[in-house]
């Protein structure tokens, strides 16, 4: 179900506290995700429900989103709630004063936030492990144990367990794409700048883009509308030939059979229903590992942003979070400073080559949800952590807007298309990705992408 067919719903039937008590009765749902998912429960959600049905009733006008539920990842101020950042060591730390200014923006829309959501300790993976609060279970494969991917883990799993309608997350290098992905929804990273990061916890300023994770690309565009301010109103059809480039090279490394499947026979469709995809050469992408071979723009601005924490608490963080961040602590100033001189050229560079297509298509991981006993080993960990941010982090270090649809078949393991479009044409991507998701619908057997 997309936000609209949800919203005209909601208003038609004054139910919006029903829906708030059906997502935290699955919240509360023994056996249920809802412990590992939801890390605090949002105590006025009821309360603000049932005032809006009241007003609904009595003719009052209520925001234009009044009555869908959002749940926040807890990287995000939340007036009265601490932010923990998905770690013990802020546990104690006062409350926030006032909220997020993406969250302010949701609420003054009407959007009623459920809860706050778990994560990867400081968002510094993309498999979506906790070790201090547990780590929520992909819906698919449930029994097996399968990771959600990260950071925005929790995000993932309250959409796909039906805690919330929309879940707003961060992303870094792929935090909203990854779990997305990997749980068969849909997930938008915009151009960094276009949303403010004001009362975010940080990762890396420099990658930092806030986005959300739904069930249709419809979800994805209504929140970017009121957290950028930006207007996105899906079309029938896109303007004119859309053509897609797909790297020849490195985005397809290490792809399972299951990935590579649901990537050919999406791309198949696509060309066959009048979208141009060609091939493209980037030798640009084969330059990102080495750029961000001394930890990149994550590990420097993070060490500078720890430090203080790591002196006084050190064992109080998740090892293999800690581990990343202290590839920061080598980088000297000149390092930064090449650092920012690579990336510049890189991004010169590849927008230049980019010019003649609208977006680049690709899996959004080569890899379909591993176990986690598949991560048990540290070394294990690092290398898949590592190639499940392969792709996604492209976006990040071009600073250009991207969204994972899925592509898979009805009953496979879930499989995420990426689209990556040029920095700043998020509406455009927009709707590049609505017209691609009706597609797809097709190849998922008439499943609705929403």
């Amino acid at each position: 179900m997309t936000l609209m067919t949800r919203a005209v719903e909601i208003a038609s039937n004054f139910n919006r506290q029903a829906g708030v008590s059906a997502a935290l009765a699955r919240i509360a749902q023994p056996g249920g995700q809802g412990s590992t998912a939801v890390l605090k429960i949002a105590t006025d959600a009821e309360e603000i429900a049932a005032r809006m049905d009241r007003d609904a009733r009595q003719g009052r006008p209520l925001p234009p989103a009044a009555g869908l539920i959002v749940s926040i990842k807890d990287l995000f101020d939340v007036a009265g709630d601490v932010t923990t950042s998905g770690s013990v060591l802020l546990r104690d730390t006062a409350p926030a004063t006032r909220d997020a200014e993406a969250v302010r923006r949701l609420k003054q829309a009407g959007f009623i936030a459920i809860g706050r959501t778990n994560m990867t300790e400081f968002a510094f993976s993309g498999l979506g492990l906790n070790p201090h609060y547990g780590t929520p279970l992909n819906a698919y494969d449930r029994n097996t144990g399968r990771i959600p991917g990260g950071s925005s883990s929790g995000a993932a799993v309250s959409v796909t367990d039906g805690m919330c309608d929309i879940a707003l997350g961060t992303d870094t290098g792929g935090s909203c794409r990854i779990p997305a992905a990997l749980c068969g929804l849909t997930g938008f990273k915009p151009t960094a700048r276009r949303v403010s990061q004001a009362g975010v916890m940080p990762l890396s300023p420099t990658l930092d883009s806030i986005g959300s994770i739904g069930h249709s690309v419809a979800c994805c565009g209504i929140v970017d509308t009121v957290i950028s301010g930006e207007p996105f109103e899906p079309s029938a059809k896109t303007g004119g030939r859309v053509t897609l480039g797909v790297p020849t090279s490195y985005v397809f490394d290490d792809i399972d059979d299951a990935t590579a499947r649901a990537f050919e026979r999406a791309i198949a469709q696509l060309e066959t229903s009048g979208i141009d995809v060609i091939d493209i050469d980037l030798p640009e992408l084969h330059e990102i590992p080495a750029i961000n071979g001394k930890g990149g723009f994550a590990a420097r601005e993070a060490y500078l942003f720890h430090a203080p924490w790591i002196a006084a608490k050190r064992d109080a963080y998740d090892p293999r979070v800690l581990i990343r961040i202290l590839k920061g602590e080598a980088q000297t100033d000149a390092d930064y400073a090449i650092l920012k001189r690579e990336r510049a050229s890189l991004i010169e560079r590849a927008t230049a080559r980019l010019g003649h297509i609208d977006a680049l298509a690709m899996p959004t991981v080569p890899r379909i949800a591993p176990t986690l006993d598949a991560l048990k080993t540290d070394e294990a960990f690092g290398r898949i952590n590592l190639l499940m941010l392969r792709n996604p982090t492209i976006a990040n270090m071009l600073d250009q807007c991207a969204i994972s649809l899925p592509c898979h078949a009805p009953g496979d393991a879930p499989v995420g298309l990426m689209l990556i479009g040029k920095h700043g044409q998020d509406r455009r991507l927009l709707e590049i990705a609505a017209d691609a998701e009706r597609i797809l619908t097709d190849i998922r057997g008439g499943a609705s992408a929403a």
